[in-house]
Order: C-alpha cells, then sequence, then structure tokens
C-alpha cells in the first residue's frame, strides 16, 4: 500500500480545492480534518458555518476551522451559478427559480462550484446514491472532450506482488455502465489507461479482455472486444493495449507467451479492461474477498473534471484516500 501514500505526497504538491457537499456527515468531517492535518488538500465543505465548527468542535477535530465554508443561503456566487446552469440547460427549458431551487442541495451547489471554476474536485456519497452525486455531475460538467461514458476503475491491492506492477493492478469498468458499445469499451480503456497514469504513475500496460485470446473462440461478445481494441489503439496510439486475451493469458507470463507469443501486453498486463459491467463488478469482488486484495474505488473517469463517488458504507480512511486521488486526477 506504499502507493497510497506516494498518491498523497503527490496530492500535497498539488494542493487542490475539494469539495465535501456531505458536511453533516460525522465520517465526511472527520476525514476532512485529518486531510487539512496532513495538507492532502484545500477543503470546502457546504453549509451553515455555525453548525459544521459546533459538530467539528463534538467531535473533537482541531482543523475544520482551516476549511472554506460555503453557506448556501448567503454566498455572494449563488445567483451567476443559477444564471450558468441556465445557460447550460436552457434547452431544457429549467428557469432561473428552478436553478436557485436545486443549488440548496449540496450536491448541485458542489458540481457548479467545479464548472465555474471555484473548486478542482467533489468526493461525496458517504450519504447519497450514486445516481444523485451523477446526476449533476452528468448535467453540467459532462464526459471529458472525445470520452461520451463515464466509468469507475479500482485499484487493485493484491497480497501477491508478481500480478501487475508489484501486486497493483486496475480493474475497469467495474461501477457504472453495464453493457457497453464497442466504441464505449475502447474509451473505457483509454480513460482507464490515463487514470493509471495519473494515479499510479505508471505505464498502462492494458488487456482487453475475452473469453477468447487471439481469435480461439468465435462469437459476436468477442468481436466487439476486437473491435474496441481496435479502437482504442486509434484513439490513444501512445497507450500500450492488446486484445483480445482471457483473464490467464494477460497475467501470467508463461501463458501469455504461448496464447500470444507476438504481444507485449499478454502476461504482463496492469490494467485489466472487462467485456461488461458484470464481469468487472464480479471479478474485483472476487480477487478482493478470495485473494484478500485491498479495492480502492470507484475511481470515477471519463468526466470533464473529478467528481467521485463513496460508498455508503465507506471509512474515514476510504474518503481521506478518494480525496487524494481525485487531487492527483485534478492535477492531471
Amino acid at each position: 500500500m506504499d502507493l497510497l501514500n506516494q498518491i498523497k505526497e503527490n496530492a500535497k504538491k498539488h494542493n487542490k480545492r475539494i469539495v465535501l457537499p456531505e458536511s453533516w456527515e460525522e465520517r465526511t468531517l472527520r476525514a476532512a480534518d485529518e486531510v487539512l492535518a496532513e495538507g492532502i488538500a484545500q477543503i470546502i465543505l457546504i453549509g451553515e458555518p455555525s453548525d459544521i465548527l459546533s459538530k467539528a468542535e463534538g467531535f473533537g477535530l482541531k482543523n475544520i476551522g482551516k476549511a472554506e465554508i460555503v453557506n448556501p443561503k448567503t454566498d455572494s456566487r449563488i445567483d451567476s451559478y443559477a444564471d450558468l446552469m441556465v445557460e447550460i440547460r436552457k434547452s431544457k427549458g429549467l428557469t432561473k427559480a428552478e436553478a436557485l431551487k436545486l443549488l440548496e442541495d449540496p450536491l448541485y451547489l458542489a458540481t457548479l462550484m467545479i464548472k465555474a471554476g471555484d473548486a478542482d474536485g467533489e468526493v461525496a456519497g458517504a450519504n447519497n446514491a450514486t445516481g444523485d452525486v451523477l446526476r449533476p455531475a452528468f448535467q453540467y460538467v459532462k464526459t471529458a472532450p472525445g470520452i461520451s461514458v463515464v466509468s469507475g476503475a479500482f485499484l487493485m491491492f493484491l497480497k501477491d506482488n508478481q500480478f501487475g506492477e508489484n501486486g497493483l493492478m486496475v480493474f475497469a469498468d467495474c461501477a457504472v455502465h453495464p453493457n457497453p458499445t464497442a466504441k464505449e469499451l475502447a474509451e473505457i480503456a483509454v480513460a482507464t489507461g490515463r487514470t493509471t497514469r495519473a494515479i499510479a504513475q505508471i505505464e498502462p500496460r492494458i488487456a482487453m479482455l475475452s473469453f477468447s485470446t487471439k481469435g480461439s473462440a468465435k462469437h459476436e461478445m468477442v468481436d466487439k472486444v476486437v473491435e474496441a481494441t481496435r479502437l482504442a489503439k486509434e484513439m490513444a496510439p501512445d497507450l500500450k493495449i492488446d486484445g483480445e486475451l482471457q483473464a490467464d493469458a494477460a497475467i501470467i507470463p508463461s501463458i501469455g507467451k504461448s496464447k500470444a507469443p507476438n504481444s507485449e501486453i499478454a502476461g504482463v498486463a496492469n490494467v485489466l479492461v472487462f467485456p461488461t459491467l458484470e464481469s468487472g463488478n464480479i471479478a474485483y469482488k472476487l480477487v478482493q474477498r478470495m485473494a484478500g486484495a485491498e479495492a480502492v474505488g470507484p475511481v470515477l473517469q471519463g468526466m470533464a473534471a473529478p467528481i467521485n463517488d463513496l460508498s455508503r458504507g465507506c471509512s474515514v480512511s476510504d474518503i481521506v484516500n478518494l480525496v487524494a486521488i481525485t487531487a492527483n486526477q485534478a492535477a492531471k
């Protein structure tokens, strides 16, 4: 897990502004206090300042006073955020009054702060469903140029360091998009490669997974992965990508050499891109539970700015780690 310490150290250098909209939530406040104490990022909290500071005092927290606290009822920028919302959603008929009402929701306000350039990233979801976190992000921050799909990557820290990059592998998509098309799968591969570079700071070796290796099986599901591999290589010629590969051919050198002798990825992949959400989600949970891997994420990728969603069962350390990851994404 030394990489997590490295991620935190990198975040300190960037000093990004990360907004935590769930400022009434104890784990969020404790995480904010830790982030501020360690200097991992600047923190923006949303809510009534006296309420937040009172809760922080009750929890024995000493650093919350260093955070920027935005009061949605009195902040002078609210009106301009509403105007920005109306401009973005004018084709949907959004009115100024409706925008002002939406800005009472901290999740919408956090997103508009990012869109307006007043924050660099957001971490939420400790007390909100994924759909509630992502809805304003999709509507106002939108996806990155050239990317039409948002996906979720997990950093998988394995006890056996023979796999991936000294035991680190990146899995995607394990969280968001159920059944991507070939083009969407290619975008997921490219986004995951960029995430790997930005956060893990290693050179990605991306395997496009299937139940076939280099034509060993024929099926439309295999065809999708073959086409996605071709498109991904066209989209990002700077990334090392190969497929279609079975999982063992992707991560076991002897099998990779046997099944795909001409591949520079086979047997040494450190990024695994799954053909569907079900396969990715099942795989990361099996590896986490049966191999005892530490799964950090999901890290949302494909957005024009980093907005990351927590599990509602997250710990304080989960929030701290995701703040550091978000800061690294924002820096790239």
